[in-house]
Order: C-alpha cells, then structure tokens, then sequence
C-alpha cells in the first residue's frame, strides 16, 4: 500500500481528491496541506511515497516546493494536478520532478488513472497537457501564448534576459524604474518564473530572442 500526501489549496478539491484516495486499497492516506510551507514540512515528517501536488500554492509554489522535495525525498513520486497549464509551468514542473501532470479539467477518471500510473513507478499526462507538449514539440518557438504577456511585458522580459539594469530599460521605454520593477514582477508571476536564467529559458523558447543575445 502505498503512503500518499495531497497537498491542495482549495479546500472542496483536496477534500474530494482525500474521500477517493480513502476508498482506494491501493493508498493510505497520510496528510493533507493547503499551503507549499507546511506541504515542505508534512512531507519530510511523513515521508509519503506518493504526494499529489497543485503547481499553484499560496506561501511557496509547486515547483519551488518540487525542487526542495527532490533533494530531501528523491524517492518520492509526484503527480501534479492542477487547473493551470500553460506550457512554461509544465515544463518547469516536469524540471522541478513532476513524475506526471494531469489537467483538473479532465476529470476524475483521468486523475485516478495518473495516479495509479505514477505511483506505479511510470508517467502519465492527462489529454490537454499531453496534447500541450506535443505542439511544443512540434512548434518549439511557439510554445508560449502570444496573449499570454501583453507587448510591454515581451519587451520588458526581452531586455532582461539581455542583462540591462532597470534603470536601463526605463531609459530605453521611456517609463520610470518604478513601473518596470512592477511589470518584471507581474511577468514573474504570471509566468511562475523567479529568477532570470528561467526567465531567459522562456524567452528562447518562445522566440523572442536568440541564444546568442542571452547572458
């Protein structure tokens, strides 16, 4: 039988995922957390084989947690189910150790049969994020929505990922240093990336600059 965690901000999904887990002879039921932090701390004190993972958590994100859990836990098997599934936070959850990542969308049904697939030792993609990877597989510099950051956030994320200062991209755009800390910051968030090596990984990946002009 295997040790599982859930670890869900929304009350009514973790409450719902924990009644299933329960009838399931195939998981026992170990803890539950609403939050990365005291995820962080529940998994190290119960050391689950299996934990269930939003990417998106309040107080530290699934993919920070992802990376702290891997160094501490790297037997630990994770599947993440979670409603947002833009193709960078993918990507960076499948980097972080995700072991599957299966959209709240699909359903139960799918959720149960990733589960049973992680736990069991492979990998398993619920239907849009499979179908997600795919395109950006087939489309590599296409792989982030052109919507996704509006055009002063592109070239905001441009000139940093080219290393100039604050005070430099205000120059060059006109703004004050005040706003552009406000739009790297919004640009952060909205991509769940946190520092500027990630945020020059999307920036290739997307097409917006060449390798050549990162550093």
């Amino acid at each position: 039988m295997k040790r599982l965690v859930i670890i869900e901000d929304q009350t009514a999904i973790r409450e719902m995922l924990a009644e299933m887990v329960r009838l399931d002879n195939q998981f026992k039921l170990v803890g539950e957390a609403g939050d990365g932090q005291t995820a962080l701390q529940l998994c190290l004190d119960v050391k689950p084989d299996v934990a269930v993972l939003d990417a998106k958590l309040p107080g530290l994100n699934g993919v920070d947690l992802l990376r702290r859990l891997g160094k501490r836990l790297p037997n630990l098997r994770v599947l993440a189910f979670s409603g947002y599934e833009n193709p960078v936070l993918v990507r960076e959850m499948i980097e972080a150790g995700a072991h599957g990542f299966v959209e709240k969308t699909a359903g139960l049904s799918e959720f149960r049969r990733g589960l049973e697939m992680v736990a069991a030792g492979g990998t398993y993609f619920g239907p849009a994020v499979a179908a997600l990877l795919r395109d950006v597989v087939a489309h590599p510099t296409a792989s982030g929505s052109p919507d996704f950051l509006t055009d002063r956030e592109r070239e905001i994320l441009k000139l940093v990922v080219e290393s100039h200062s604050s005070k430099d991209v205000a120059a060059k755009l006109g703004i004050s240093m005040k706003t552009v800390d406000n739009h790297r910051s919004n640009l952060m968030r909205k991509l769940n990336l946190h520092d500027v090596a990630s945020l020059t990984r999307y920036a290739i990946t997307i097409g917006l600059i060449d390798p050549k002009n990162a550093r």
